[in-house]
Parts: C-alpha cells; sequence; structure tokens
C-alpha cells in the first residue's frame, strides 16, 4: 500500500477502504508521510467529498492514533462542548464556568484560530501565565477537584487530528465537511466525552455558509456520535455577523469577563444561556430547557459563574489580578474609533470580512508558525437591525501597526452595508439537531 496510490484513488472520486484509511492516518503520525502528500489528500477531500462510511473511518482512526481518556471516577458523566468556529466566538470562556458553577463538572480541551475564526486557546493565552499544555494527568486531577479544565489538546490523544488541523489552516482545506466533522469528533472521543453539545456555526464567517451545508455537517457528526456510542447534540447558530462586539484575544476575554459578572452584549449573553442550558441537559443536572436556562442566569447572578473563572485561571496558572481588573490587558499602540458614514439601519455586518481584517492585524495566523498579537482586534458596536446615525461610533480599531490599521479599517467599514429600510435583525440559533 502507498500514500500516493490513496491520494490518487481519492482524488479520482473512488471511495476509500478502512485499512486504507488506518495506513494513511497511521503513516501520517509516524512521519512516514510527508506533509505534502497529506496537504495534497486533504485537498482532494475537500474537492471530492467522503461518504459517511469513509468519514466514520477517518474519525476513529484519529481517535485510535493515541491515547484515549478515561474519565470514570473522576465525573459521573463526562460533557463536552464544541464551536465549529467563528468571528467573535468566545463562547467556551463563559459557557465552561456557567454549567461548572451549576454543578456540572466540564474539562473541555480546545484548538488555535483556524483560518479567520479565533481560537481559544489563543484568547486564553493572553491571560500571563495560563497553561494550556496540562498532561492527561493533570487534566483529571484539575478536574476532580476544581470541576473545571480548559487546555490544549494532550499530545497523546488523537495526535493525527492536532497534525491534521495545523496542516488544513494553511493549505486552504479547512472548509472540508468530512475533515472538519472527523477533527471534532475524534477530539470528543478521544478526550473521553459521554454527551457532546456541538454550537455549528452558520452563515458568512462560518465555515458552513449555508444552513443546508450546517445540517449535512450536524447529521454527520450525529451519525459518529451514535455509531461511537455517544449522545450527540448539534445547535447549528448564526454568525453571519461577529457574536458579541469583541473579535480578537484579550479583547474578547474582556468581553467573557464582563458577561460573566452579568453584563455583555445581549446576543452573547443569550448564545451563552442557551448552550448552557443544553449541556445542563445532557449533563442530567437539568430536566428542560427552562430550568437549565434559570440554573445558568443564576449562576451569573450569585457571582458563583464568575467565580468559577477566577478558580480555572488560579488552577492553569494564570495571573488572576488580570481578571479581577481586565484593564490590566496590554493595550494597542492605536486605538481609533471608526464613526458611521451615513445614517440608516444596519443590514449586514459581514464576519468572515471582519474575521480576515482581524487576522491581518495580527490576531489570527497567516502560517501556522506565526505568533499571535493579543492585544489587536476590534470592537464593532452595533447589529445587523440597528438604526444608526451619521457620526455615531460604528467600531473601534485595535493595531500596533499604523500601516495595517489603515487597511484593516476601510475593510472593516465595507464590512458595514446600510440601507434606507429598516432592516430585520438576524436569528440567533437556526435549528437544532439530534436528541
Amino acid at each position: 500500500m502507498r500514500a500516493t496510490d490513496i491520494i490518487i484513488k481519492k482524488r479520482d472520486h473512488e471511495e476509500l477502504t478502512e485499512e486504507e484509511i488506518n495506513f494513511f492516518v497511521q503513516g501520517f503520525v509516524k512521519g512516514e508521510i510527508a506533509d505534502y502528500q497529506v496537504s495534497a489528500w486533504a485537498m482532494a477531500v475537500l474537492l471530492n467529498g467522503m461518504t459517511p462510511r469513509e468519514t466514520t473511518d477517518l474519525t476513529l482512526a484519529m481517535v485510535l492514533s493515541g491515547r484515549i481518556l478515561d474519565l470514570t471516577g473522576v465525573v459521573d458523566i463526562a460533557v463536552d462542548k464544541h464551536s465549529s468556529g467563528g468571528v467573535g466566538d468566545k463562547t467556551t470562556l463563559a459557557v465552561l464556568p456557567i454549567v461548572a458553577a451549576c454543578g456540572l463538572p466540564v474539562g473541555k480541551m480546545s484548538g488555535r484560530g483556524l483560518g479567520f475564526s479565533g481560537g481559544t486557546l489563543d484568547k486564553m493565552e493572553s491571560i500571563p501565565g495560563y497553561r494550556v499544555n496540562l498532561n492527561t494527568d493533570e487534566f483529571k486531577k484539575q478536574l476532580k477537584e476544581k470541576g473545571i479544565v480548559l487546555t490544549g489538546q494532550s499530545l497523546d490523544l488523537a495526535p493525527a487530528d492536532g497534525k491534521l488541523y495545523a496542516l488544513r489552516d494553511v493549505t486552504g482545506t479547512v472548509p472540508s465537511i468530512p475533515l472538519i466533522a472527523s477533527s471534532i469528533m475524534s477530539k470528543k472521543i478521544a478526550a473521553g466525552a459521554n454527551a457532546i453539545v456541538l454550537d455549528v456555526k452558520v452563515g458568512k464567517g462560518a465555515f458552513m455558509e449555508t444552513l443546508d451545508d450546517a445540517r449535512k455537517l450536524s447529521d454527520l457528526m450525529i451519525q459518529i456520535g451514535d455509531l461511537a456510542g455517544r449522545q450527540t447534540i448539534c445547535l447549528l447558530s448564526d454568525m453571519n455577523q461577529p457574536l458579541g462586539h469583541a473579535v480578537g484575544n484579550s479583547l474578547e476575554v474582556i468581553e467573557a469577563i464582563d458577561t460573566l459578572k452579568g453584563g455583555g452584549p445581549n446576543d452573547f449573553r443569550e448564545h451563552c444561556l442557551h448552550v448552557s442550558a443544553h449541556m445542563l441537559i445532557v449533563g442530567k443536572r437539568a430536566n428542560d430547557l427552562d430550568t437549565g436556562r434559570k440554573m445558568a442566569e443564576k449562576a451569573i447572578a450569585d457571582g458563583s459563574a464568575f467565580e468559577k473563572f477566577r478558580v480555572l485561571v488560579q488552577a492553569q496558572g494564570g495571573d488572576v489580578s488580570y481578571v479581577d481588573d481586565p484593564d490590566k490587558f496590554p493595550r494597542a499602540k492605536f486605538v481609533e474609533v471608526v464613526n458611521a458614514p451615513r445614517s440608516g439601519w444596519l443590514a449586514e455586518v459581514d464576519a468572515r470580512s471582519v474575521g480576515e481584517a482581524s487576522v491581518s492585524l495580527g490576531a489570527g495566523r497567516a502560517q501556522k508558525s506565526d505568533p499571535v498579537d493579543h492585544a489587536v482586534g476590534f470592537v464593532v458596536h452595533h447589529k445587523v437591525g440597528d438604526k444608526v446615525e451619521a457620526g455615531e461610533p460604528l467600531f473601534t480599531v485595535h493595531a500596533n501597526d499604523e500601516a495595517k490599521q489603515a487597511e484593516a479599517r476601510a475593510q472593516v467599514l465595507a464590512a458595514h452595508v446600510f440601507s434606507d429600510a429598516p432592516a430585520p435583525p438576524l436569528l440567533l440559533f437556526y435549528d437544532q439537531k439530534g436528541a
């Protein structure tokens, strides 16, 4: 069996066998199959797709490329959540402390920025000292003792996915539905999850731009979950405009902290409450959405959710003084408020353009070796459907390079589309798949 033959077979729209997929994944992990060959294979998958059986085989091959975390005896039920990626999506930073404060222990392994979407690890690393490289024993100990963990993917869990994840980011193969599904589900299964809540983003700022594609991805992940014996729920949520106001690493951390203290943008708060309620249901802490939502609201109102975030940061070596006083986060050199050029209703705030502009400022990576500037990004002040007056603040640019600042300003200004007639606000959630 040769890697070249497997690449050619997928290039020619043929279905790979379980043996061929296992051979390819194992060879990649061992370094016997080169990055450039895997990149060619990934492009063939992007262009030609995979059957549900192939995708499930790929998922399980990536799971079996390393250890599988056993959380028996650590928690009564291992619940995980995942977002398929978006702009301004700092949901994990608020949802994990909320559900943990409601008595549902939750440990999550997250990733870095992918394409134009921000990465949870990059955001958390804007807190000085915060460790994202916990090993398996540290993960289990902290989950049992503190009830909350947020770290990077352990190198011994689904290592094939970690390697492929990095390649996809820089080879234009991020939007492949089979690769997204297998990446997400392999991490969740390897991390020991019994029940999984998946936040599948839909729209211009998501890898799934259409509701049809989002439903296909959701159906595929639910099918993989069923085959692996994991309860899986998919919530299809909007990503045509940024979620919340902040886009950029430390800016998003500050917004998540504000939300945990009872503030924050309305859309982001609502999103977090809805996802939290579903997690409390699959975690058998709430019987229905209304009960779950009330539990989540109480955790914010009584301060226990914010306190749980402090516990998380301290447990992983972060400087909790930044959580207590977000003004300590470094500010970008150039902070510019851009005013609305005209009056009207906002008909569009193109999330992809905002995300791409944030990457160009340095908030994300063009290449996998690029450093991340935690201070840069945007605060987008208005939502689709808002009435805006000429001269009113439209968005704020946080930049450390004047040339990049000018380019980003123009890009984000063009992302705001005005209408002379009232424009309807966007839905937060479109659909739900699974139990």
